[in-house]
């Protein structure tokens, strides 16, 4: 039987079944509970929207998005959200979901750390970009009811959630300072890793090997 939170329907195919388990078993409870979150609420905001997202492609959109902060998916040579965007695209490839519809979701996950780009895109795009922001940084805290709100947490509750999550954040990030270049998660390292610098853009162009 399909689980209902929030009045949203929770996918309860095979995929999604199979997508759930995978999240379970290799994140903590922190980013579990957090990926569950980011699907309801970017559910949530595409009705009042009237964004028609395909509820499979946005689920895992939603519970992947952070695998690269996760010990089994992460790597030092490039973005989290690569990391995270790569395996769903293999992850719904072997369940026959391929070409666009895979790009799509790679899509999501790639470019949810991006402000304002993923809300011009497709609804699995720029939903998976509205529940993250919603539920890490209160973006459109109050475009869903209180009581929706409250259902969602009791479902998949948030303790300490702001701390809890910058230091996943940093865990996640801290062996790749370099990936952080011109995104948010420069911030992350600013605050909480002694001794990073961030990538300065200006003297990228001033250093480069063009003459003038």
């Amino acid at each position: 039987m399909s689980e209902s939170i929030a009045g949203v329907r929770i996918p309860d195919s095979a995929l999604a079944r199979e997508a759930t388990e995978l999240v379970r078993d290799v994140a903590a409870p922190l980013l579990f509970d957090h990926s569950r979150r980011v699907f309801l609420f970017g559910s949530l905001r595409g009705r009042d929207l009237g964004l028609r997202a395909d509820p499979e492609l946005l689920y895992v959109g939603a519970m992947f998005h952070d695998l690269g902060l996760t010990g089994r998916f992460r790597r030092t040579d490039q973005r989290f959200e690569i990391d995270g965007a790569d395996e769903a695209r293999r992850f719904l490839e072997s369940h026959g979901v391929t070409g666009e519809p895979a790009d799509r979701v790679w899509t999501a996950i790639a470019l949810h750390t991006t402000p304002e780009i993923p809300l011009h895109m497709a609804p699995e795009v720029a939903l998976v970009t509205r529940g993250v922001e919603l539920d890490v940084l209160g973006i459109g805290y109050h475009a869903v009811s209180d009581e929706q709100r409250a259902a969602v947490v009791a479902a998949h509750p948030r303790p300490d959630f702001k701390n809890r999550i910058l230091a996943a954040f940093t865990e996640g990030i801290e062996d790749r300072p370099d990936t952080t270049f011109g995104n948010v998660k420069a911030d992350v390292l600013a605050h909480f890793v002694p001794g990073f610098v961030r990538g300065d853009f200006v003297e990228v162009i001033k250093d480069s090997d063009w003459p003038e």
